[in-house]
């Protein structure tokens, strides 16, 4: 898988906008958030070595030094970001997502899609591969709730 990904990414450079270093790539992860109306705190992560973005294509990707795995205290869930993230994006919506798991009681299962349907509603939704979605309020993703748990 992760090979996989390393060949769309190296296929959607061309065309992209990247940034390398913490700092600016914590900055533009949350602009891309802000311009595509999807909370700031859906990508908590802190260690992003690299992030692209072609917005030809609207494929995103994130590569980080080290696995994260980020608490949601607010809707009690457990998510895992691997080293590699990516994704295409538009407006209220990241598709075919790669990289990102949520706990189901003792199993990890991939997320793979994650999007707002009516904005009114103030609720985002989560889906796997299988179709099925799950469906949370927007505030539970803002950036007061960041939390990492102590253990995986």
């Amino acid at each position: 898988m992760a090979c996989q990904q390393h060949h769309i990414i190296e296929q959607q450079r061309y065309e992209a906008e990247i940034f390398k270093g913490e700092a600016i790539c914590k900055q533009k992860t949350t602009l891309l958030l802000d311009e595509i109306s999807l909370p700031r705190g859906l990508l908590p992560l802190d260690n992003i070595i690299e992030m692209g973005y072609n917005r030809v294509t609207g494929f995103v990707w994130l590569k980080q030094r080290e696995k994260k795995v980020h608490r949601y205290n607010a809707i009690g869930r457990t998510v895992s970001f691997e080293t590699e993230v990516t994704a295409f994006v538009e407006e209220h919506q990241m598709l075919r997502l790669t990289g990102v798991k949520t706990k189901e009681l003792f199993i990890w299962l991939p997320v793979t899609d994650i999007f707002i349907d009516d904005p009114s509603s103030d609720k985002i939704s989560f889906a796997n591969s299988s179709g099925i979605a799950r469906s949370f309020p927007l505030s539970a993703f803002s950036l007061q709730q960041e939390h990492t748990p102590q253990q995986n």
